[in-house]
């Protein structure tokens, strides 16, 4: 077939009529234009409105329209399974193309536009993929900003995507019902890949920034029980941004699986993998991926249209390539411990940084404004000698990672600082500001590795929130072997990840079941704790039982205190930090 291509003086001709038209558009426009209302659709043309339609290839039906949409902006619609009618007032969203001149300066496509892709790669006539083109406004002095281009594809058939206010053309990807059920498809089995830069500015467009991100939905449920995060690290040479290697690794565990309707995120722990990393140009991903390719002329970069094939670590493959291809520097993890985190991505990490300092970008642990203000607990391995491997201690019972040189657990007990979503972002705050609110005092536990043999041997607690440890425990001079059994987590899929929460949380609570006989043993009345003695879920089982302990070990240190018995404060911690409470066993 011969190729058409539409020329400059008729898209003239076109503008020039759709304005025309355009003039008392404002009396009649949808109904659902600027109102407090989800925006979920584009709006289509005023009533009496008759857009443009042309037929390209000369078979009989149009294969582009032009039209207007809210605010009179102009749009094309490219028909790319060539299904339009001539009656027809809008595109469909399986497999056509939407082009908006946001700036109506007459381009297409071009700076401060958007366009929006759907691809139906099966022809199902349900579209399987999406691309959203946000280009930003040109500043030579920036290689990449506030502009997007981003592909999502719907792995779990829900026909889902991004969430585009129609009536500013923004994608807001934080906007949510409830705690964290977010309008964008964070939520099930779905991937998306992203680069906050305009095609143009990049080397090659199968690639992109954050490439990729994926959800799992283990157990079909349509909520995500992992999350997976790679970055390919930009380069700043001309024409570069990308160059086919992940530099860094976030993965994201909901360990108890207790996400459900009003509850669609609650990760637990991550694990982050910082940098060499690997390659993963080998990672083809191919598609069909059909248009009109006369339009081609339309686009300043038409090479995303082109691309018939992506390539990003899929689900098969990220965490393999993560464990046995990366080269990385170090591991940092992260637990939510007052099990307040409801962002869509991660539990994000704290950072090596002051114990004290608090505040987003403040050069305290939660430096990282994504991150909790205070409640999590972080663990860091400067140097990767764990080899992201984990354990569980003899003094908490808890998850550690093996091979950090050090950690620190900010202490929220209720969540009074509640986390949630996390704000930053749209307008749920003033941008930048978390939602939760940063508070002090807060008690703090410090974990140290003094003979470097990868496990924790000294900890340090500050209860009363003044800044000064009160209490320093040196395992080794309690007798207490430091070394634990490890667990490789290179092996082990989201199925071992839930058995073992299981088994760690049972084993605490045995562990508090103990103690509670022992305090009892020792004339401790229990009882001041029965809000904690009941546990109805894993999480619980896992709070409580820590909880419970650590209550009854500083009773025990009390009454030690108030009556005389000195000595028995050795055995005290012995049984504590050992996981021995028999040691106290009367």
């Amino acid at each position: 077939m011969k190729k058409m291509y539409i020329p400059l003086f008729l898209i003239t001709v076109i503008a020039n009529n759709v304005w025309a038209q355009s003039d008392d558009a404002t009396k009649n426009n949808y109904w659902n234009v600027n109102t407090p209302l989800v925006s979920y659709r584009l709006p289509p043309p005023p009533t009496n409105y008759k857009p443009t339609l042309i037929d390209l290839d000369k078979d009989g039906d149009p294969d582009i329209m032009y039209s207007i949409t809210i605010h009179n902006t102009p749009i094309i619609w490219i028909d790319d399974d060539d299904d339009m009618k001539f009656d027809d007032l809008e595109g469909d969203i399986d497999s056509d193309c939407l082009l908006i001149d946001v700036n109506k300066d007459g381009k297409y496509c071009d700076e401060s536009d958007i366009a929006v892709d759907w691809i139906d790669t099966d022809a199902d006539g349900k579209s399987d993929m999406q691309v959203f083109i946000d280009n930003p406004a040109e500043d030579k002095t920036k290689r990449r900003g506030s502009g997007h281009y981003m592909w999502v594809i719907d792995n779990d058939k829900d026909n889902v995507f991004n969430y585009i206010d129609w009536n500013t053309f923004e994608l807001r990807a934080w906007l949510h019902e409830g705690n964290s059920n977010f309008l964008e498809d964070y939520v099930g089995q779905s991937t998306f890949l992203k680069a906050h830069a305009a095609t143009y500015q990049m080397n090659d467009v199968r690639l992109n920034w954050e490439n990729p991100f994926l959800f799992f939905d283990t157990d079909d449920d349509g909520l995500t029980e992992m999350a997976f995060r790679a970055l390919d690290r930009p380069v700043s040479r001309e024409g570069g941004f990308t160059e086919g290697k992940i530099s860094y690794v976030g993965v994201s565990y909901d360990l108890d699986n207790d996400n459900a309707p009003g509850n669609e995120f609650d990760f637990d722990m991550s694990l982050r993998f910082t940098g060499k990393g690997f390659d993963y140009m080998n990672q083809v991903h191919k598609f069909n991926n059909t248009r009109v390719v006369e339009t081609d002329t339309l686009f300043r970069d038409p090479r995303w249209r082109q691309v018939a094939e992506l390539i990003y670590p899929g689900f098969d493959t990220a965490l393999n390539l993560t464990y046995k291809k990366g080269e990385w520097d170090n591991i940092f993890f992260v637990y939510d411990e007052d099990d307040d985190c409801e962002r869509w991505e991660r539990v994000d990490f704290y950072e090596p940084e002051d114990l004290f300092k608090i505040g987003g970008r403040n050069g305290g642990l939660d430096n990282n404004a994504q991150t909790d203000a205070i409640g999590d607990r972080g663990e860091w391995d400067l140097d990767n000698s764990g080899k992201a491997k984990l354990y569980i201690s003899k003094f908490d019972g808890r998850l550690h990672l093996y091979g950090a040189e050090w950690g620190a657990w900010r202490v929220d007990q209720l969540a009074y600082s509640y986390q949630g979503w996390g704000g930053l972002y749209d307008t749920y705050q003033p941008k930048w500001e978390r939602k939760q609110k940063e508070f002090s005092p807060f008690s703090t536990f410090k974990y140290e590795d003094t003979d470097s043999n990868g496990f924790i041997d000294k900890i340090e607690m500050d209860i009363d929130g003044d800044t000064i440890f009160e209490k320093t425990v040196l395992l080794k001079e309690l007798g207490i072997d430091d070394r634990c059994e490890t667990i490789n987590t290179a092996e082990m899929t989201y199925e071992d990840y839930r058995k073992l929460h299981t088994t760690m949380s049972n084993n605490i609570w045995q562990q508090a079941e103990n103690a509670m006989k022992v305090a009892e043993s020792h004339s401790i009345n229990t009882s001041w704790y029965a809000f904690m003695k009941h546990p109805k879920s894993e999480n619980q089982k896992y709070q409580y039982g820590y909880w419970l302990q650590f209550y009854i070990y500083m009773d025990l240190i009390d009454q030690a205190n108030r009556t005389g018995k000195k000595d028995k404060l050795l055995t005290i911690d012995k049984a504590y930090f050992g996981g021995n409470w028999e040691l106290l066993a009367n």
